[in-house]
């Protein structure tokens, strides 16, 4: 990882992949505005981790406090490098007959507006300092329809789509975006999931890792999402700026790469 020195915000980072993010950058040298709304989970954990790292209470889905959580890393590093947009809720498996107005807008206001009100608060800074990364946490859900309810499945089909259409639209300017697509993983969010209601036909599908060769996102200057850890998905070409469906058949003559199974993130 090349990131020592690097300023990085990461949202939910109070417990589950925030915090094994946080401290992974810690231990590479970077420096980190951890943020969650459970003030005192994320102080112990900025506690735990130690070096540079500054615990922040913030709930990603008041527009303020997502603003106030960019400007506490220029306040305190005077730049942002990284923006992690990882905290997110889920839905109870509420099918769109089911899921009620408050479930519906409290989850698309933290996993869909959260990542929207910093990226539009970090992208100018990160456009005057002429780079940055922009990593989106989004779900197997984001992807197909059997891993979770109707509010969370639209709100991670919707991050998707903001990663591909930030990529495009800041591609030439030095400003990177992609978004991490990945299945379940035993951290908070998943204690609130009945198994029992998952699809897991449908699930399987939708996370299985693939191992067959595909096409790097080979364009210089358009950054395609990171979305390929699914079957359904593959890179993008040199003239594609985000990642597209698969079709069967061989890999592309000559190009012997794949994705390693034991290289995929864990899910989330």
């Amino acid at each position: 990882m090349r990131i020592r020195d690097k300023v990085a915000v990461v949202t939910g980072a109070g417990s589950g992949m925030g915090l094994a993010i946080a401290r992974r950058f810690i231990e590479h040298g970077a420096k980190v505005v951890a943020a969650d709304w459970h003030g005192d989970a994320v102080a112990a954990a900025a506690n735990s981790i130690g070096g540079s790292i500054i615990p922040m209470t913030a709930d990603v889905s008041n527009e303020a406090q997502c603003s106030a959580m960019v400007d506490r890393a220029i306040a305190e590093f005077g730049r942002i490098d990284v923006l992690v947009n990882n905290a997110g809720v889920m839905d109870l498996f509420a099918s769109v007959a089911d899921v009620d107005n408050e479930t519906w807008r409290r989850v698309l206001a933290v996993n869909l507006d959260g990542p929207m009100f910093a990226m539009r608060r970090a992208v100018p800074l990160m456009l005057r300092q002429g780079s940055g990364a922009i990593v989106n946490i989004a779900s197997v859900a984001g992807l197909g329809g059997g891993s979770a309810g109707a509010a969370y499945t639209a709100s991670k089909h919707a991050l998707i789509g903001l990663t591909r259409s930030t990529a495009f639209q800041y591609a030439k300017s030095g400003l990177r975006c992609n978004v991490i697509a990945s299945g379940g993983v035993s951290t908070d969010i998943m204690q609130s999931v009945d198994q029992s209601r998952l699809d897991q036909a449908a699930h399987l599908a939708d996370s299985a890792p693939t191992t067959r060769s595909t096409p790097a996102c080979s364009s210089p200057s358009i950054s395609p999402t990171s979305c390929c850890s699914s079957p359904r998905m593959r890179p993008a070409t040199s003239t594609e700026s985000c990642c597209l469906p698969t079709r069967d058949g061989p890999p592309p003559k000559g190009d012997r790469r794949t994705f390693d199974r034991d290289q995929q993130l864990p899910p989330r």
